[in-house]
């Protein structure tokens, strides 16, 4: 099985990201688990989600995601070095 791992907010999920995710299932094929790292409240440099993280993940699973994680809060309020950092190493 091949894992690919998306870091995103989806603040909100719009067409653009819905895309992606159908146009990565396409390239990497039905064997392929898509998990995305997802800001939770609070997005990049913690500025509040417009919309609530469990919202977020549901319409991200509906628009072909396997697995939805929450990114740390401490990656989130972070620089963008720190958002970026944490996020490889949870993915990794």
């Amino acid at each position: 099985m091949k894992i690919v791992g998306i870091l995103c907010e989806y603040n909100p999920l719009h067409l653009g990201h819905a895309r992606q995710l159908s146009m990565i299932r396409d390239s990497s094929g039905e064997n392929t688990a898509i998990v995305c790292l997802m800001s939770g409240n609070f997005v990049q440099r913690g500025h509040p989600a417009v919309f609530d993280k469990m919202l977020r993940a549901r319409a991200a699973l509906q628009a072909g995601a396997d697995l939805v994680l929450e990114l740390p809060v401490q990656y989130c309020l972070s620089s963008a070095e720190g958002f970026a950092a944490g996020a490889v190493s949870i993915l990794g």
